[in-house]
């Protein structure tokens, strides 16, 4: 007979006991403590301070809005001759345009409004035209001023006509090159002195200043010298009598020139 091997017994699967998370000794935990930045926080903390920030965080402040100039000064280049007269010349005299303006004494309803004034650079063959036009005499001038509004029978009223947002048109001042080049050299004085001066002088009389009395020509003059003096110009009138309608000498002094 053939015998059988027999089957060995199968095997009992034996389960491996789970391993026991090891215990940190004490100078593991110490090592862990003291390899932790001391500047680090939490995140929890992290979020309140940044909380904090944005609480206290102020609001930007809006900027102020520029005040509108109580005049603006209309220029117009008619000749090429005052192409680069002097440095920054609009600028300098729509600046003279407005100091005159504001330095000048003139009704309180002229406070509530905005004007205009034109600023006329030309040469001495149109001057001498609106000289002979306007005033009879025929020959060129320094300035000339053209005032739109009669400050002598002024009325409150008379400024109703004008919209309450558009300025109101002051009048025009006309320069002439050529003469006041000549008064520049005879005078011993810049062009942007002389300029500025004439800028002023034709503002006056569009606000109602005139020199035909010598009484008249000393306020209008001081007033000149005030607002020059204000901008950081001399003097003009500087060693020389106040001018009157019959001067027709002046002497001038270089001294004090803005250079």
């Amino acid at each position: 007979m053939i015998r059988k091997k027999a089957k060995p017994a199968a095997r009992k699967a034996v389960k491996k006991p789970l391993r026991k998370p090891l215990k940190k000794t004490q100078a593991q935990t110490a090592d862990a403590k003291s390899s932790t930045p001391k500047n680090s926080a939490p995140k929890n903390t992290v979020k309140k301070i940044t909380v904090k920030k944005e609480a206290l965080r102020k609001p930007v402040p809006k900027k102020p809005s520029r005040k509108a100039p109580p005049v603006f000064v209309q220029m117009e280049t008619a000749s090429g001759k005052w192409t680069r007269a002097f440095y920054a010349m609009n600028s300098r005299i729509e600046r003279a345009a407005i100091a005159a303006f504001e330095g000048a004494k003139k009704p309180a309803a002229l406070a509530r409004r905005q004007f205009e004034i034109s600023v006329t650079l030309t040469d001495d063959a149109d001057v001498r035209g609106l000289n002979r036009d306007f005033r009879g005499i025929d020959k060129p001038t320094n300035v000339l001023s053209f005032p739109q509004i009669d400050l002598e029978n002024f009325k409150k009223s008379s400024l109703d006509v004008f919209p309450a947002d558009m300025p109101i048109p002051l009048g025009d001042v006309v320069l002439g090159y050529q003469t006041i080049m000549r008064e520049t050299r005879e005078q011993k004085k810049t062009i942007e002195n002389h300029t500025v001066h004439l800028i002023v002088h034709g503002v006056l009389h569009l606000l109602g200043y005139d020199h035909m009395r010598p009484k008249d020509a000393k306020v209008m003059e001081k007033l000149e010298c005030d607002i020059l003096h204000s901008l950081g110009y001399p003097d003009p009138y500087q060693d020389m009598d106040l001018l009157t309608p019959d001067d027709t000498t002046a002497k001038y002094s270089p001294k004090n020139e803005r250079k």
